[in-house]
């Protein structure tokens, strides 16, 4: 709450604090707010004052505490001001609700214990993962970036968007001289024995 007060100190009406992009899309993050009220969703706002600015379409930021993976908040993509969070007492149970969970597009991993990493980056997919860090392997063009499953298919940067983008076209040629006459009908006696021997195989 701190953080989020010195860097918008005028809340909703900082300059620097950005619009969702249209009506549609502010409705839409209005509704998983509504929808996680009615489901009794503990809420954190981040901004002292108002929560919202329905004629700008500003949404304060907001803490989803332990919402239901039920809810439409856990399971469609956000792009908005809203972050749920979900406790865990043991990172098994961590494991186990990536592994049921949709593949998604990143998995940001804060760990300083290697091998609980490295067993978390064996046993979970996802399109791509920062460690100890977010968003920056986006930016590292000597990796691939993509989704996997519902979060997106193919890869993009350098010689993977190359290959994503394109489109081979694959030609083959026969040869004047080849042998599959000999597989078209009417079949000679030839023929006809050669494919005999052949299903003995």
């Amino acid at each position: 709450h701190r953080v989020a007060r010195r860097m918008y100190p005028s809340a909703l009406a900082s300059a620097e604090y950005c619009s969702v992009i249209n009506s549609r899309q502010y409705q839409r993050l209005r509704a998983y707010l509504d929808e996680s009220a009615r489901a009794g969703v503990r809420t954190e706002v981040l901004f002292d004052g108002p929560a919202h600015d329905d004629a700008r379409h500003r949404l304060a930021p907001h803490l989803l505490v332990d919402p239901a993976e039920r809810l439409s908040v856990m399971g469609d993509e956000i792009f908005g001001p809203l972050l749920p969070i979900v406790p865990f007492d043991a990172i098994e149970e961590v494991q186990a609700r990536l592994v049921r969970s949709p593949r998604p597009l990143a998995l940001y991993w804060f760990d300083d214990d290697k091998e609980r990493t490295e067993r978390m980056l064996r046993q979970t997919h996802a399109g791509g993962v920062a460690i100890n860090d977010t968003v920056l392997q986006v930016a590292q063009h000597g990796l691939p970036f993509g989704g996997v499953g519902a979060s997106g298919m193919g890869h993009y940067h350098g010689r993977w968007g190359f290959d994503t983008f394109s489109k081979l076209k694959p030609v083959f040629r026969q040869s004047r001289f080849n042998g599959m006459g000999l597989f078209m009908p009417p079949y000679s006696a030839r023929a006809r024995r050669l494919l005999s021997l052949m299903k003995r195989f």
